[in-house]
């Protein structure tokens, strides 16, 4: 155990030694800087460094290393199991470390290890260019892309891993190194979504994609016509383009202006189209499902920017959330989904079917991402504040997959789920990967220093 004396006098040399900013218990600052996106997290680090610069990075983990901390990295801070921070250990913060640097001739982007997906979206959008990224605007790209990376257009443009073409990284020897299909490939190869298993993402590169319009198409329906919807709703992606996306959403209705009043608090089922392309193209597209009775409507073109924006969820909830990748998507399985819905444990909890095919069934099968080839997902996402709901919410989720157990590919996207065991790992990366996985961990962090996340441990 590290003496008093020495930690006390290496967190002055630290506070010293960081071009950013340092937080231990007691100063001001340091209740926020420990507080997550998942308000069921209540953890107190001894030392929260903020970094500005990989050096910094480099120096936080050679402190962490000298006092044999527990080691915990913060970018956007969004998994649901509270990864991003520990108990008496050390969080490295990288929300410091945000800049974007986009080559609009190379089709590529520079992003820190501490962006979000807003300071990614709104750097790239002025030049008509967009990659894969998550489905709410404050989510760290960092541990959004190594841990895979779906969103609404990745049927359109592939995962998110399927888009990297390299990482800074610093290991967990407090050294610097960069990977990329030519230089430390295998290392490469584990990035794609081992997550962050192997050290620090300083920055990450990524490719762009011409996105010159984007629209979306919101329906509201009586929650009896769900089942009616989703078959619509299948056809419509099944053999539509692959710039097409979105998403089965059984949810209360939100007081927003294109909700009728009297719908207002009342179970709703939504069909949610989003569009790599103009209004008039998805209007087409989406007759379908316009031509069923609905409640509500809003289809319009809007900046993808704007889109990511759209579904951000307040600050200060609680959440439980999971998903299962599914073999098809059978009659059967539609009405065993739209069931579930009736029982929505509190207001604010989303039933969401997610599609996936496309770009990404025909991305790269090399890498660890087993659910690839799975055409649909599951993914109940409960989300409320009371703590009393906290074991009825929970349980939702568990029953939603139960439910939909007997149509599981098995494999699942780990961005999606918290803490479900060790085989639950396995089924993120396959089993074979796991293995392979382990061998580089060994060779890049043999004590499983980097073991705040969907853990790999060394071979």
């Amino acid at each position: 155990m590290t003496s008093p004396s020495k930690a006390g006098t290496a967190l002055v040399e630290l506070r010293e030694d960081l071009s950013g900013e340092v937080f231990a218990p007691g100063d001001p600052g340091y209740d926020g800087a420990r507080q997550v996106f998942n308000a069921m997290i209540d953890r107190h680090p001894a030392v929260i460094a903020q970094c500005e610069s990989e050096a910094d990075v480099a120096t936080a983990v050679r402190f962490g290393r000298a006092l044999d901390l527990k080691i915990a990295v913060r970018g956007g801070g969004h998994s649901v199991s509270g990864q991003a921070v520990n108990d008496n250990g050390l969080v490295i913060d990288l929300r410091r470390m945000r800049e974007v640097t986009v080559h609009p001739a190379a089709r590529a982007v520079r992003i820190q290890g501490g962006a979000t997906m807003s300071d990614l979206d709104r750097a790239t959008a002025p030049h008509g260019l967009a990659t894969t990224g998550g489905r709410a605007s404050t989510t760290g790209v960092g541990g959004f892309v190594l841990g895979g990376g779906s969103g609404w257009l990745d049927r359109a443009f592939g995962l998110a891993v399927d888009n990297l073409l390299g990482v800074d990284l610093v290991t967990a020897d407090g050294t610097s190194v960069t990977a990329t299909a030519e230089e430390n490939p295998e290392l490469f190869w584990a990035l794609h979504g081992g997550g962050g298993n192997f050290g620090v993402a300083t920055s990450l590169t990524l490719r762009l994609h011409e996105l010159p319009a984007f629209s979306m198409a919101l329906l509201l329906y009586r929650p009896d016509r769900g089942p009616e919807v989703t078959r619509v709703y299948r056809e419509l992606i099944e053999t539509g383009p692959p710039e097409a996306s979105g998403g089965v959403i059984y949810l209360t209705g939100p007081p927003e202006e294109f909700v009728p009043e009297h719908l207002v608090g009342e179970l709703l089922a939504g069909a949610l189209v989003t569009y790599a392309g103009p209004a008039d193209e998805l209007t087409k597209l989406a007759q379908p499902l316009l031509a069923l009775p609905h409640e509500a409507e809003v289809l319009t073109d809007l900046p993808y920017p704007q889109m990511q924006c759209m579904l951000d969820d307040p600050p200060g909830m609680r959440n439980h959330w999971s998903a299962e990748y599914l073999t098809g998507l059978p009659d059967e399985l539609v009405d065993v989904f739209c069931a579930r819905a009736d029982s929505l444990p509190a207001p604010t909890v989303q039933h969401v079917l997610f599609p996936l095919g496309g770009a990404v069934a025909d991305g790269p099968s090399a890498y660890p991402v087993p659910y690839r080839d799975a055409p649909w997902a599951v993914h109940p996402f409960a989300i409320w504040a009371d703590p009393a709901d906290d074991e009825r919410c929970a349980q939702w989720v568990r029953d939603v997959r139960a439910d939909v157990r007997p149509w599981s590919t098995g494999a699942v996207y780990l961005n999606f789920i918290g803490e479900e065991g060790h085989d639950r790992v396995i089924a993120g990366l396959g089993e074979a990967n796991y293995h392979r996985l382990a061998e580089v961990k060994r060779s890049y962090d043999p004590d499983n220093v980097f073991r705040y996340n969907h853990n790999i441990a060394p071979a």
